[in-house]
């Protein structure tokens, strides 16, 4: 049987004004056990607050076999040269099976070409940190919630994100 989940059978798709739901139940359901262990967990607060960041320009949708598995935002600083790394969820039964691996590694040969650094925050002790540090990712500054890392342009070829 065939891992449809895998690095080779995905998409990205630019992001449009009605994935916010989408986008942001797939928030709550991802986040909700390091919300949980941090004490910060709310019903209504984890949606709310994708939904109004939500920026539909800068989010691509993940598609796998053409239903939705995730999405990701890359948004340029606000001040400065370089992007943020935000909203980067993926379905429960597409983790752990190289996608958002494969999914990182294209968005980053991108920010490589364009030479900036790209920043992300993610919560304490979330799983999710060690694909970050795989990738380059960097600590930078930490509070009792969120750890912010960042990641400078590499200039070594990295391998195509087999699709």
């Amino acid at each position: 049987m065939d891992d449809v989940y895998g690095e080779a059978n995905w998409s990205l798709r630019p992001g449009r004004a009605e994935d916010v739901e989408p986008v942001a139940e797939l928030r709550a359901v991802v986040m909700r056990d390091d919300l949980v262990r941090l004490g910060r967990y709310d019903e209504h607060r984890v949606r709310q607050r994708l939904r109004d960041g939500f920026s539909p320009a800068y989010t691509s949708v993940i598609e796998v076999g053409g239903a939705f598995a995730g999405c990701v935002t890359l948004r340029p600083y606000e001040e400065g040269e370089g992007f943020w790394l935000e909203h980067f969820y993926l379905a429960p039964e597409a983790q752990g099976r190289g996608l958002g691996t494969a999914v990182l590694r294209e968005l980053l040969d991108r920010t490589d070409g364009d030479g900036v650094p790209v920043r992300l925050i993610v919560l304490q002790g979330s799983a999710a940190r060690r694909l970050y540090e795989r990738e380059g990712f960097r600590y930078e500054t930490e509070d009792p919630v969120d750890v912010l890392m960042v990641r400078t342009p590499t200039a070594r070829p990295r391998p195509a994100a087999g699709r």
